[in-house]
């Protein structure tokens, strides 16, 4: 099946003591069950999948997720942030300015 959108919440976890923290201790999977719910919810007209994720690599900016096919990465993310992601980027195609990775950061 070809998706409209397609979300890919991290969910790892590193051992206790990394130098590195991961999304998966803090929230990773309220996340993915938060947008699936929505997702449910919202019963919408395009095909759109959410679902877990390894490591995306940039954990040191917060709870990750990556919305495709435009590839944007969202970081810092809280349970509380799912409804607007939705809301602005799955179903009106406006990406969430205030959650994008910085680039010049990264």
């Amino acid at each position: 099946m070809k998706f409209n959108k397609h979300i890919f919440i991290c969910i790892n976890q590193r051992a206790e003591g990394a130098a590195r923290p991961s999304c998966g201790e803090a929230h990773g999977m309220a996340i993915v069950e938060a947008f699936k719910k929505k997702l449910k919810d919202l019963n919408l007209s395009i095909n759109v999948r959410a679902q877990r994720a390894g490591c995306l690599d940039i954990c040191d900016f917060g709870q990750t997720i990556v919305v495709y096919p435009e590839g944007v990465f969202y970081v810092g993310v809280e349970v509380n942030d799912v409804d607007e992601i939705i809301e602005e980027h799955i179903v009106n195609d406006r990406p969430v300015k205030r959650l994008i990775l910085d680039k010049a950061k990264y």
